[in-house]
């Protein structure tokens, strides 16, 4: 059984599918997940960021303070529940995580809509900072989003294009597991291979 923890920037399209295939593998098998975060708001810091993507980075700014103070609440569990609502809206649907949407968000994560406020709120920036901090210490260097830790080995990844297959996915976790925990396994890496494939099906009509 493997202890499992995949940090991730609730911004970055790639953790979204990583997030969705690691938990749904990890579901009814021996091994425990967990969601943490990770900000590539920080990661960027005192770097030129591309016209581009600077309002992806802005949007991790302002989602990480109230990311940070969802899981000051509640915990990792308030971080994952939040990340469910909110990362449907944004991932699935395409729709802005405004005040109004962010608040119902985290209405229908169980936790207080009054923690929109903490957008605009530079006294979270410290927590994000520690956050992403752990991430970048697990995995021995700077990384991107998302980072998996598997029994305390971290690796930057795993990168997907799109969800594997259902009846893949244990199978993929079973081999990232056995990788991580062989002696002297370092790195598997190819090219940037495009955008990911997100499923928008509604998960009625699957």
């Amino acid at each position: 059984m493997a202890d499992i923890d995949l940090y991730l920037d609730p911004v970055c399209p790639f953790a979204w599918v990583s997030s969705r295939w690691l938990l749904a593998a990890a579901q009814d098998g021996p091994h425990t997940a967990r969601l943490r975060q990770m900000s590539l708001a920080v990661l960027n810091e005192g770097h030129d960021v591309d016209a581009d993507h600077r309002p992806m980075i802005e949007r991790s700014r302002r989602l990480g303070r109230v990311f940070a103070a969802a899981t000051a609440t509640g915990g990792p569990e308030a971080f994952a529940r939040l990340y469910d609502t909110a990362g449907n809206r944004l991932h699935v649907h395409g729709q802005d995580l405004g005040p109004a949407a962010l608040a119902e968000s985290l209405s229908a994560a169980g936790l207080d809509p009054a923690l929109a406020r903490y957008a605009d709120d530079t006294g979270l920036d410290s927590a994000v900072t520690r956050s992403h901090q752990a991430s970048q210490d697990v995995l021995g260097g700077n990384g991107g989003s998302p980072i998996i830790v598997i029994d305390g080995h971290g690796f930057q990844g795993p990168v997907l294009t799109e969800a594997p297959a259902a009846e893949h996915g244990p199978a993929l976790l079973e081999a990232l597991v056995t990788a991580a925990t062989t002696p002297g396994f370092a790195a598997l890496h190819r090219p940037y291979q495009g955008p990911p494939k997100i499923d928008t099906t509604p998960e009625g009509a699957r």
